[in-house]
């Protein structure tokens, strides 16, 4: 594990977590950075030293777990299917490619979005989430006027309350694909 943190190149003596724990109104962490709030620097003694990062990055395979299933198309380039880690379930972008061929369905973006659709079940079904536990979702088209074909087939997939997403137009795809989805799903 690699270690880089502020408070070391600043001089800035260490802090015994049950105190941050006690003083700091919030502590936030994100993908190995954390921040300590400012409710530290307002309760710390009449010397007032500045809040101050702290990045970890850490090389530990444990908190991450690759999801691979033959189910669903294999990935195209070096990436996972899926990525297990904190509790949720990251899809990496799907093409509606049928998994024993490894060609589109059709054409069709109609049959591409079911497609897709079907193949991120798998993966989800594999690192133990299903469509009812996708909080998130993006949508990457070739064509936004197939935004209504999209929706009619991608609404009979999340049950309500439906994943928060975003849509997007593309300049072009991998495969010359109508649509690629991704997702993340809670554990």
């Amino acid at each position: 594990m690699a270690s880089w943190c502020a408070a070391r190149t600043f001089n800035i003596p260490p802090i015994n977590a049950g105190v941050l724990h006690r003083r700091a109104s919030w502590a936030a962490g994100i993908g190995g950075a954390s921040v300590a709030g400012t409710a530290m620097w307002r309760s710390s003694s009449s010397k007032r030293s500045s809040p101050f990062l702290c990045l970890s990055l850490s090389t530990d395979a444990r908190i991450k777990e690759a999801v691979q299933t033959e189910k669903a198309p294999a990935a195209l380039g070096p990436y996972s299917q899926a990525i297990k880690a904190n509790d949720l379930l990251f899809v990496s972008g799907v093409l509606g490619l049928v998994p024993e061929t490894g060609k589109f369905v059709s054409d069709d973006v109609e049959d591409q979005t079911e497609q897709v659709l079907k193949n991120i079940g798998e993966i989800l079904k594999s690192g133990g989430a299903s469509y009812a536990s996708v909080v998130k979702t993006t949508i990457l088209l070739a064509d936004l006027k197939d935004f209504k074909k999209v929706n009619e087939i991608y609404a009979k997939y999340f049950p309500s309350p439906a994943p928060a997403r975003a849509t997007y137009q593309v300049a072009a795809l991998p495969l010359d694909a109508k649509i690629e989805i991704e997702c993340i799903a809670a554990l």
